[in-house]
């Protein structure tokens, strides 16, 4: 995917360090064996996905595909060369 901006977007920076930042948390309170924190870190993992949703609704994401498929390139409407007998 050469040339793609797949996910690099402020909806999507946002939703994977919110995310991010509950791993963190999550695992910290899983060493020091606090149930709670654990399942703190748990939210906050799950904010993280609903924030960037919410991001991506307002507009800071990527944009929805077209409906319209794309119209093809004179190279690709060409015929190959081919060897004549």
């Amino acid at each position: 995917m050469a040339g793609s901006s797949h996910g690099h977007t402020p909806a999507a920076w946002t939703g994977v360090i919110i995310a991010f930042i509950g791993f963190c948390v999550s695992g910290a309170f899983t060493v020091m064996a606090q149930p709670v924190g654990f399942w703190a870190g748990l939210v906050i993992v799950a904010l993280g996905g609903i924030v960037g949703w919410i991001m991506r609704s307002m507009g800071l994401g990527m944009p929805k595909a077209s409906a319209t498929p794309a119209r093809p390139t004179a190279a690709a409407t060409r015929e190959p060369v081919g060897a004549e007998s």
